[in-house]
């Protein structure tokens, strides 16, 4: 059985759950509650769980080594379960894109990115597929860092990015249900004017 891989990139631990970095961690999160699951087996230094949802066979992943060693993991559950390059699919958050939206992609360059552009690396290719999770950009003068490692400042953008959580599990479920051409005619429509695509 063919098996499709969604990995949440985040950086592990308490002090970095609610920060915008781990968009990619609440979406993997979001989508195990949605099917059932809890992703409580542990292998290549991720946390994961391997299920099947209408004869599609799936991994949910979550490294947990530090964002920018992130592609290790990914390589690791590739290689151990032959999986091919376009059943992959990376969740992660973006400054480039508006809160509220999401973006899906079959391929591009990392955009800034740490952990995706440790899994380029590790896998050889840009030809990744991702769903790009808008965090808004940082002021002027704010330190990129510090504003992706820190939660959201006001209740409003707290909602919305509880709605952009559900929007961003409801893609991938289509990305693993159908394929990423449906789920990007899909859910590409919702905030395409405020993208910025690499």
């Amino acid at each position: 059985m063919a098996i499709k891989l969604i990995v949440g990139l985040g950086n592990p631990g308490i002090n970095y759950k609610n920060t915008k970095h781990n968009a990619g961690f609440w979406v993997v999160e979001s989508i195990a509650k949605e099917l059932n699951v809890s992703l409580n087996q542990r292998k290549f230094n991720a946390s994961f769980i391997q299920g099947k949802i209408n004869d599609v066979g799936f991994l949910l992943v979550k490294p947990l080594t530090y964002m920018n060693l992130s592609g290790n993991a990914v390589r690791s559950f590739v290689d151990y379960f032959k999986i091919p390059l376009a059943d992959i699919l990376i969740i992660f958050d973006d400054v480039h894109l508006k809160l509220g939206s999401i973006r899906i992609r079959k391929f591009g360059s990392a955009g800034g990115h740490n952990g995706l552009r440790s899994i380029i690396k590790d896998l050889g290719t840009l030809d990744i597929a991702r769903l790009r999770f808008g965090v808004n950009a940082a002021m002027p003068g704010v330190d990129l860092a510090k504003y992706v490692l820190s939660g959201f400042v006001n209740k409003d953008d707290e909602l919305t990015a509880q709605k952009t959580i559900e929007l961003a599990k409801n893609a991938a479920l289509s990305w693993l249900e159908k394929d990423i051409d449906f789920a990007m005619n899909k859910f590409n429509t919702k905030g395409r004017e405020n993208s910025d695509d690499e």
